[in-house]
């Protein structure tokens, strides 16, 4: 079974390359918002370009669009929270995280997207990327710290020289 990338234990066959194809639309937000990472991963620019509202479709590059699907691999989608977006509402959002690498750094897409049903068909409209602050994982060095390779010598005259 080749999983679907979107994460939701399905095979792609079923789960988002029939939304990809144009074989059936996606009956919910959530739903457009997964086929649109599974498009991501998959290359499938057209449909990312296709499943945008007017006013983001006129925004959006697509020469950016697939070289950022193209060059990067694609790890994860992380549905954080969904906000209306149900086959009977005309407007939800999810929050959702997407990590992905690109130029062996690994990376995590953080943002709050909107979405609006219009003729029937979930479309997204705008989002919002939400920052994502760093962590230290130990204390940082200061430049007059003792270096910590042990030598003895303040950091700045060790490790923490300009080369």
């Amino acid at each position: 079974m080749n999983s679907c990338p979107c994460g939701s234990g399905r095979s792609y066959a079923e789960c988002c390359k029939p939304y990809i194809t144009g074989a059936r639309l996606p009956p919910t937000a959530e739903a457009l918002m997964r086929s649109r990472y599974s498009a991501y991963a998959e290359h499938a620019i057209d449909y990312i370009l296709e499943s945008c509202t007017q006013d983001n479709k006129n925004q959006a590059d697509p020469k950016e669009t697939k070289e950022w699907s193209e060059k990067s691999t694609w790890l994860g989608l992380k549905i954080l929270s969904v906000g209306k977006g149900t086959e009977s509402d005309t407007e939800g959002s999810v929050e959702f995280k997407a990590i992905y690498e690109r130029d062996g750094l690994k990376d995590v897409y953080h943002e709050k997207a909107q979405f609006k049903k219009q003729d029937g068909k979930w479309l997204y409209d705008v989002g919002d990327i939400v920052p994502e602050t760093i962590v230290r994982s130990s204390p940082k060095i200061g430049r007059n710290d003792p270096c910590p390779c042990g030598s003895g010598k303040k950091y700045k005259h060790c490790h923490g020289r300009a080369l």
